[in-house]
């Protein structure tokens, strides 16, 4: 295992460093001392797994000065370099339980529990006989390469968005990156060979999805052997930058002669697999599924909660929800029929629609950037500290169109050279409506995952790289009451509805998900309900339950950590009577960064205890 130190003093080194010093004024000098000595641990925990995930350090912004030989490299993900990470994790736990927190300072002791928690649950998921398991994320499965996992997606979608070119190092390190790519298929590919020799093979319908997008990759790659996308964008960047050199025949080279090789006998291998596959959806008809669901349900709700309280939390908060759409249905003349009935009438309405044509694609475009600049002028209101929101909208990779939500987002990098991104699925505009894209804005960009992750990117390396699904979900559904409670629907009940429906939408997915993975549903059982009880189109229900057949789990943390966040809002309230301040209160949930929720219960304790005091 390579280990590299961290030999330079990076802007968040210097601020560590204030903050130690303020520290100082009231901390006793062991307690300054743990402190100090924790920080330095978890400094070190960072680039060591920086070192096994070099994507992660580039799209952090960290990849420079001591450390550009990340920029060059990328991660593996055969067997062995899972188990190197697996390695490390019990390595860092074991130091990292070595050290007393009782007398580090507050952010210290969050950020040790953080961690803890973190690679804790990421070594129950490696301790599992079958799965692609990530360290403090959100994306965890027990099939190695699907219709929205693998790096035949994930690979020329980070080299195009997140790999900087500005210089002929940086294009060479792109070219070092894609000569690597051939590496890393085929490590998953064995994987795939592997985990089908425990039995565990996924549903045809996905394995289908994902041999059409894999099949349009390879089309792309040898068209006129233009090599694709890994090519274009490389071509088109150094020609922006006047980046002198043979960049496009070099990358063309490496993508027909080693990278489309190897594509091929990935999809050579899903196309063995599809021939043995069923249709059976869940994780209860594959060997050891209700294990992985448990630890899954687990990693992605940082709670204990069985799948059948979840199942109960769904339908309850549902009926709720749908208790509060009907009356404002009926003002709109939506009278007859369940609150699904006349959410599917208003969905086919033409007034909400845009044009499934290119010139609709550019009025969605349109439309987001109008919410984004609204949604930005309301935030002193939400926030007594504000960051900066830097943010680009942009369309998915048309292959990753197929196999992706509708939507989708995320921060950039902790220097701001690389902005968030929210990435629009517009493979057909139907996905979307003028009532749905708002929610969808403060869901994703701000002051949903790209604002909160701002506030995580000036928090010690390792918190910005970790994240726990139910808060970063759970935050994102809670932006979108936010928007709501901002005025974002004022006069606006059709907008309204939206924003009601999507809260629907995610409590629905409690249900869809355990009744998938826990209760023998099938994929077109989990279609039907979900269409007819939430009134959302057809198509965008069809991808979402895909979604949840290979990933499970992940959709439950939304509803649960949304949940969380306004239990302890109006625990704050209770507690802080006039003194209570919304803008406070955000603040100490984006400042105390990505945790479990049981930290976010403890950051909340302090929040109070410091208000009253």
């Amino acid at each position: 295992m390579t280990v590299i130190s961290s030999s330079t003093v990076t802007r968040r080194e210097t601020l560590a460093g204030l903050a130690a010093g303020a520290a100082a004024i009231s901390l006793p000098l062991p307690a300054l001392a743990t402190s100090q000595a924790a920080t330095a641990l978890l400094d070190d925990a960072a680039w060591h797994l920086l070192a096994l995930k070099p994507e992660s350090a580039t799209s952090l912004g960290l990849d420079s000065g001591a450390h550009s030989a990340l920029r060059g490299r990328l991660e593996d993900r055969s067997a062995a370099g899972q188990a190197a990470v697996a390695a490390l994790l019990r390595e860092e736990m074991a130091r990292i339980e070595a050290v007393s927190s009782s007398a580090a300072d507050p952010m210290t002791r969050t950020s040790l529990a953080v961690v803890k928690s973190a690679y804790r649950t990421a070594l129950d998921g490696f301790a599992l006989p079958y799965g692609d398991i990530t360290v403090g994320s959100w994306r965890n499965t027990p099939y190695v390469v699907i219709q929205n996992v693998g790096a035949y997606l994930d690979v020329p979608r980070f080299l195009d968005a997140d790999h900087p070119i500005e210089t002929a190092a940086d294009a060479e390190a792109y070219l070092a990156r894609l000569e690597q790519f051939p590496a890393v298929l085929a490590g998953e590919t064995e994987r795939l060979r592997a985990t089908a020799a425990q039995g565990v093979i996924a549903p045809q319908f996905l394995i289908h999805k994902a041999i059409r997008q894999m099949g349009a990759n390879l089309s792309a790659m040898g068209a006129q052997r233009g090599g694709g996308d890994l090519v274009t964008s490389i071509e088109r960047r150094t020609r922006e930058k006047g980046i002198a050199g043979e960049w496009a025949m070099r990358a063309r080279d490496i993508v027909s002669t080693k990278v489309a090789p190897v594509l091929e006998a990935q999809l050579a291998e899903l196309i063995r697999q599809r021939a043995r596959a069923t249709s059976d959806a869940g994780m209860h008809t594959r060997p050891g599924g209700d294990a992985f669901y448990a630890w899954a349900l687990r990693a992605s709700t940082t709670t204990g909660m069985s799948p059948d309280e979840i199942h109960k939390l769904g339908l309850e908060a549902l009926g709720e929800l749908q208790g509060r759409m009907d009356p404002i249905l009926r003002g709109l003349g939506y009278t007859s029929g369940t609150v699904g009935e006349r959410m599917t009438a208003l969905g086919s309405d033409p007034r909400f629609l845009f044009p499934d044509n290119d010139e609709g694609r550019a009025q969605i475009m349109a439309f987001i950037q109008k919410r984004v600049d609204y949604i930005r002028t309301q935030m002193p209101r939400a926030f007594s500290k504000l960051v900066r929101g830097n943010l680009e909208v942009r369309r998915l990779p048309l292959s990753e169109e197929p196999g992706a939500p509708g939507a989708y987002g995320g921060p950039g990098s902790i220097d701001g050279t690389i902005p968030g991104k929210m990435w629009i699925n517009l493979g057909t505009t139907r996905l979307h409506s003028t009532y749905s894209l708002p929610t969808l804005v403060h869901h994703e960009a701000i002051p949903g995952h790209v604002w909160q992750g701002e506030y995580s990117n000036q928090l010690p390396t390792i918190r910005a790289m970790l994240a726990f699904n139910a808060y970063s979900e759970g935050w994102a559904l809670y932006a979108e009451t936010l928007g709501d409670e901002l005025g974002a629907y004022e006069g606006d009940p059709v907008g309204q509805l939206g924003y009601l429906q999507s809260i629907a939408f995610r409590a629905c997915r409690l249900v869809v998900d355990t009744g998938l993975h826990a209760r023998g549903w099938s994929r077109e059982q989990a279609i039907d309900w979900f269409a007819k009880t939430n009134g959302s189109g057809r198509e965008e229900v069809t991808s979402e339950v895909e979604r949840y057949c290979s990933w499970p789990g992940q959709a439950c943390g939304y509803f649960i950590g949304r949940s969380e966040i306004l239990r302890q809002r109006a625990r704050a309230e209770a507690a802080l009577g006039k003194a209570y301040d919304l803008r406070t209160f955000d603040n100490a949930v984006v400042e105390g960064g990505n945790v479990p929720l049981d930290v976010l219960a403890m950051n909340i304790d302090a929040y109070i205890a410091g208000k009253k005091a």
